[in-house]
């Protein structure tokens, strides 16, 4: 059956002398998983649709399986991301994470608009690494793992001081904080913006500054989420975390 979707390539892969294999994610007709002949031949008409990032028109063919591209159209390369090092370091985690977190076929139709503004934001110089977190939360809403961060999940106490807890799925009042050791505290200016990330849609955001160490606490609340809820071991991730010990 032939089939035409707007996609967003998320996986690139080498596949026999001269093909590859593309994860795209499309806004119809979610991960899908597509063979281009010759695209890594000099001449290929196709080559630039299996680029990393890359935002396209695809026509293909497919039954079962992996299928086959017959025509596809840029929309938008994405070069950038792929030519500065810190926002291909960004933008090579979100895409791994949609990849793994996503299950083929998934109806994505939201996700795939948050990854095409996550991807335009980046572009437009806006803070990466709260980008990147805005979009880890789209992830664990679209998994089922979505926080609750409105009241203590354990006794709907919504004064005080809290603290994240993976294992009650959202914050801890600091009388139930006993029933999570591992649960971590959250400064209120920290809470405040996850209680705004649980509710943002990244197509809507505009400029927006955070302190460092409120940076900080956020990037040590996400990563609480996401390896607590989802468990994947990312290459990207690593690269991202090496980046940080040596900043360019």
């Amino acid at each position: 059956m032939q089939y035409r979707a707007e996609g967003i390539v998320i996986r690139s892969m080498d596949y026999g002398e001269g093909n590859k294999i593309v994860n795209i994610l499309t806004r119809t007709n979610g991960k899908v998983g597509i063979i281009i002949r010759g695209a890594k031949k000099t001449k290929s008409r196709h080559g630039s649709l299996a680029q990393l990032f890359t935002y396209g028109e695809f026509l293909y063919f497919r039954n079962s399986g992996l299928g086959t591209l017959t025509h596809g159209e840029i929309i938008e390369s994405h070069h950038l991301l792929r030519e500065r090092l810190e926002l291909a370091a960004y933008a090579s985690y979100v895409a791994e994470l949609t990849d793994r977190a996503l299950q083929e076929d998934e109806s994505s139709g939201f996700i795939f608009e948050q990854l095409k503004a996550c991807f335009t934001a980046y572009g437009e110089g806006k803070d990466a690494e709260i980008i990147t977190q805005l979009y880890e939360m789209r992830i664990l809403e679209a998994t089922g793992y979505g926080p609750v961060f409105d009241a203590c999940s354990s006794c709907g106490n919504v004064v005080g001081s809290m603290s994240l807890s993976v294992r009650s799925g959202g914050v801890l009042c600091s009388k139930c904080g006993y029933k999570d050791p591992f649960a971590l505290p959250l400064g209120d200016g920290a809470l405040k913006l996850l209680r705004l990330f649980r509710t943002m849609d990244l197509r809507r955001l505009g400029s927006i500054q955070v302190k460092e160490e409120t940076k900080g606490e956020l990037k040590r609340a996400m990563r609480l989420l996401v390896d607590g809820n989802l468990g994947l071991t990312l290459k990207s991730r690593s690269f991202l975390d090496q980046m940080d010990k040596f900043p360019l």
